[in-house]
């Protein structure tokens, strides 16, 4: 994504390498699923096995990744309401 005029900072911060929705949805989606595995789960259960799959035993990188997500899922919003994601790959042609 090419920064120009009409596109807020914000915006081009959090897509400045990705051209297509479709790489957008990517981004959102594995930020979702890591903020859930930052989850600090071996507070919840007491397996050893989570334990050992999950392990994060605090709350600070969820509180990271929680608005990171939420950033870049408003970012895609105002892609999709103010420019489209045509723009975006075609201004880079």
């Amino acid at each position: 994504m090419q920064k120009d005029n009409n596109i807020p900072l914000w915006v081009f911060l959090a897509f400045s390498s990705i051209e297509t929705r479709r790489g957008a949805l990517i981004l959102i989606w594995s930020s979702l699923l890591f903020s859930i595995y930052c989850v600090p789960w071996v507070f919840y259960y007491d397996n050893p096995w989570i334990a050992k799959l999950f392990l994060i035993d605090d709350w600070e990188w969820f509180a990271m990744m929680l608005p990171m997500t939420l950033w870049y899922w408003l970012s895609m919003k105002w892609v999709d309401k103010n420019r489209g994601w045509d723009l975006v790959t075609s201004a880079e042609k």
